[in-house]
């Protein structure tokens, strides 16, 4: 085959030479180059054909960084984050080393997971919250445990059973026991010492005490607003909230305004919560316009429920420490 361009087809040294790196494109409107005489001899070249660069790194996973190698870097590029140098390489460890760091991260990785296994298995990541129930304990019989001598010291006491079935008990009580919540409480009708018989003289006073243990949720952020919101309602009957120190975290006093000209009595409930355990006693009393006894005022029945309150959360809390 000849070559466009020269004088002499048949000179075999006058045939371009395959080049080992492949061949050069044509550049376009170029001049022949000019043909060697073969016989001319050619000064030695003055330093070696470089080597052949080694092919490009197939392709690697987006972006690189931590651990993987950067989208188009060839492997052995020094300097690329996440690429170790070519074996034998400045600054490299050669395969056995990039082994030897490739096993530790997957120890690493193995581990965190052993150890993350273990910590779910034990509820270490367990977002659920402790309950502080501030060392009460569940009793079954709240009755028992409730401090009745504010009110025996005002002339009241617990009237007689007037039947032999449970319905009929006075005190009255009951608790449960369950996955969330211990609940508890206590219902015991009152008399007063001076009360007569007549029909007339009719009067009734009830106390009644609950006690829950909160064991899946605090009860601290809507504890306030419970008792608050009797001072919201909008009823022809008008309550007074009031804070009460002293008792637990915090407690509250609600008292009934009631203007009744054809009877008189009091409603009053105490609040206390301490910890995650709530407690509340709630006094009602009501008498005839036509009875001889006299009813306590709300300011003496608010005395008597923080006095008695104190004392039966002391014996409630007697089983266990904070």
């Amino acid at each position: 085959m000849s070559i466009p361009g020269d004088p002499n087809p048949h000179n075999p040294y006058a045939q371009p030479q395959p080049s080992p790196y492949g061949q050069p494109p044509a550049q376009p409107n170029a001049t022949p180059p000019a043909q060697q005489n073969p016989y001319t001899q050619q000064p030695p070249p003055q330093s070696p054909p470089a080597p052949p660069q080694p092919p490009p790194a197939p392709p690697q996973g987006p972006g690189g960084g931590y651990g993987y190698p950067v989208a188009g870097a060839p492997v052995g590029t020094p300097g690329v984050p996440g690429v170790s140098a070519a074996p034998g390489a400045p600054g490299g460890t050669g395969g056995r080393g990039a082994a030897g760091w490739l096993w530790a991260i997957g120890g690493a990785v193995a581990a965190s997971a052993i150890w993350g296994s273990l910590l779910f298995a034990t509820g270490g990541f367990s977002s659920e919250p402790s309950p502080d129930l501030a060392g009460y304990a569940y009793t079954s019989d709240l009755c028992a445990a409730t401090s009745m001598t504010p009110f025996e010291d005002a002339h009241f006491k617990a009237k007689a059973n007037t039947g032999s079935s449970s319905k009929d008990a006075n005190p009255q009580h009951s608790g449960a026991q369950q996955t969330s919540l211990d609940t508890m409480w206590c219902n015991v009708s009152l008399q007063q010492d001076s009360t007569s018989t007549s029909a007339a003289d009719y009067s009734s006073n009830w106390l009644y005490s609950a006690a829950t243990l909160h064991k899946k949720t605090d009860p601290a952020p809507e504890f306030a607003d419970n008792y608050r919101s009797y001072e919201k309602q909008d009823t022809s009957i008008g309550y007074k909230v009031e804070a009460v120190s002293g008792i637990g975290d915090e407690a509250y006093l609600v008292t009934r305004n009631d203007e009744s000209s054809s009877s008189s009595g009091s409603y009053v409930i105490l609040g206390v919560r301490d910890g995650w355990m709530t407690y509340q006693s709630t006094w009602s009393s009501y008498a005839s316009g036509s009875s001889t006894s006299k009813q306590p005022t709300s300011s003496e029945v608010a005395t008597m429920l923080k006095t008695s309150a104190t004392e039966t959360l002391k014996r409630l809390r007697s089983s266990g420490s904070r």
